[in-house]
């Protein structure tokens, strides 16, 4: 039961009972999306890490950019975001071009190829999304995923305020 603040304009403590569920919840989470890497249904199923899924996504949301605006972007390194990468560009789905200002800086783009496979693997994610929650409205979809960005958000905050935790598990497979 959270406690009663002392003075009414401080909040009251958190109910420790309630953060143990709350972080049982999320290990459980963590580990379910390790298994299924989340990788949607079908033939398209658990075809992209997450990492390739994440790099991919960004450069078609926000377009070409150079490595450190990407690891910037993402909250990781760019040494990181050099390793994830390279396979990217060595299959073709991301593309290394000249920067349109400054030609000898490079710049990473996705390639059509690339789009046409995130597109394939985000209907795939979409689908399991679906299927995860067809007995959910569309309201408790919402309220679901405004409170899972928020999380993340908050997550991603606490990270960029203790940069060497970030560089740990960032550094990992976990990336």
């Amino acid at each position: 039961m959270p406690s009663t603040p002392a003075h009414p304009d401080v909040p009251a403590a958190p109910d420790a009972g309630l953060l143990d569920a709350l972080q049982h919840q999320v290990a459980v989470f963590a580990r379910r999306a390790e298994q299924t890497r989340l990788g949607g249904v079908g033939q398209a199923r658990n075809s992209m890490d997450r990492a390739a899924y994440l790099l991919l996504n960004r450069l078609d949301l926000e377009g070409p950019m150079g490595v450190k605006a990407l690891a910037a972007g993402m909250g990781i390194d760019s040494s990181t975001v050099t390793r994830q990468v390279a396979p990217l560009v060595d299959t073709g789905l991301v593309k290394r071009t000249s920067h349109p200002e400054d030609g000898r800086a490079v710049v990473l783009a996705l390639s059509p190829r690339g789009l046409s496979r995130l597109e394939e693997v985000r209907s795939s994610r979409r689908e399991l999304m679906a299927l995860v929650t067809e007995d959910w409205t569309e309201e408790e979809r919402d309220s679901f995923t405004a409170l899972l960005t928020r999380f993340n958000l908050a997550l991603a905050d606490r990270m960029a305020a203790a940069p060497g935790l970030e560089r740990q598990e960032t550094g990992t497979a976990a990336s």
